[in-house]
């Protein structure tokens, strides 16, 4: 589903014209971006929660030209579905 999509059934569902929804759906986009850049992480219970992982420094290989790289620590965002929401997607139901 893209983000076209989304904003459309969102449209649909609720009556507010798309321009508006997109207007949300970006500004919530922005905001997760602005709280994740900042090491800030964000929850929304019972759904998900966007968080930053720190990566540590780790040596890995440039098979092509065999030589050694270096890749230095670095924080990554991350996507931590909550329970509820791992049963729903999985059909199962989890315990609390």
């Amino acid at each position: 589903m893209t983000k076209a999509e989304i904003t459309k059934q969102i449209a649909a569902q609720t009556g507010i014209d798309k321009a508006t929804v997109m207007t949300v759906v970006e500004a919530f986009m922005d905001k997760v971006k602005d709280s994740l850049s900042q090491n800030k992480p964000v929850f929304l219970r019972g759904f998900e929660s966007f968080i930053i992982k720190h990566r540590a420094e780790k040596t890995a290989r440039n098979i092509t030209k065999n030589t050694t790289v270096i890749i230095p620590e670095h924080n990554v965002p991350a996507f931590k579905p909550a329970n509820g929401f791992v049963s729903v997607v999985s059909g199962t139901t989890v315990k609390a």
